[in-house]
């Protein structure tokens, strides 16, 4: 086969199919790739795998040497006793509620605060940049005392909203967005929309937003995931007449002696939204990574 130095020699033509040396080849995986994938899927499973054996048990079997290794035939019994003790009909609609209202803050505002980051010319962006960026070395153990005074005065104590606001931006987002946009969005496209006579508002909802669909769906997904395993602030904020499911989950480990199985259950029952969302998001999310990646 022809190397390349040869084809771009002096005085010889260019035979372009032969430049690029092995292009257009389908990698296959061998035997050693699929074992590895599959000891890696069964080692992620495994955290879930021993929540539903444990569900499905007594307290009793739990605390035997071995412990269950399949599942047992308690688990809708389990599953009925947590849902009845935590409450957990009231605190999985207002996790929904606090999960989906803070996903959708956050990715609007990530985006609109990336994109005036990313391609937006204006004073002191850079220093407004590194102040955002520095927030996130904050630990937010420090902001919990002033935030509960905060949330105290304005009455908002026990409140869904007293968890939703504080968490409807976020630095970590914006951060994101913004370095998704400079590769993702070319000017030239924002420019041509402005030639056009597009207003920021066309701008933003015809050029900007569909160049951010993937990266947006990627961080809609770790936003709803955060929010809805949110423990600490909800903890703080709340109480078990208003709870979110990890509010309401603390209750099941209360008692002289904590029943584990009807814990396990709970916290089967607690991740199963989770699982639903990614199952049908989760195309649109894989895709997002992808295609972000080779935009990169």
């Amino acid at each position: 086969m022809t190397t390349i130095e040869e084809a771009t020699a002096p005085g010889r033509p260019v035979k372009r199919e032969r430049r690029v040396l092995g292009a257009g080849k389908q990698l296959h995986a061998g035997p050693v790739t699929y074992v590895a994938l599959a000891l890696f899927a069964v080692i992620s499973l495994a955290p879930l795998l021993w929540t539903v054996i444990a569900a499905s048990r007594t307290n009793a079997r739990l605390a035997q040497t071995p412990p269950p290794f399949w599942v047992g035939g308690n688990l809708f019994k389990n599953l009925e006793t947590a849902w009845n003790q935590a409450g957990l009909g009231t605190a999985m609609l207002n996790s929904i509620v606090v999960a989906s209202t803070i996903t959708v803050g956050t990715v609007l505002f990530s985006t609109l605060a990336g994109f005036a980051f990313a391609k937006l010319k204006f004073r002191f962006s850079t220093t407004l940049l590194l102040m955002t960026i520095g927030t996130m070395m904050i630990p937010p153990q420090l902001a919990v005392v002033p935030l509960y005074l905060w949330m105290t005065d304005l009455g908002w104590a026990n409140h869904l909203q007293t968890v939703i606001l504080p968490t409807l931006v976020s630095a970590f987002g914006t951060f994101f967005m913004r370095q998704y946009l400079v590769q993702a969005l070319p000017s030239e496209l924002i420019e041509a929309a402005r030639v056009d006579g597009a207003s920021s508002l066309r701008v933003v909802w015809h050029v900007v937003f569909p160049a951010a669909r993937p990266a947006m769906a990627v961080l809609g997904l770790l936003t709803f995931v955060m929010a809805w395993n949110d423990f600490l602030w909800p903890i703080i904020a709340l109480n078990q007449e208003n709870p979110t499911v990890q509010v309401a989950l603390n209750a099941l480990g209360t008692g002289y002696i904590p029943d584990d199985s009807v814990i396990m259950a709970g916290a089967l029952l607690g991740t199963l939204p989770l699982l639903v969302a990614f199952l049908l998001f989760g195309k649109q999310i894989v895709g997002g990574i992808m295609q972000g990646a080779v935009k990169g």
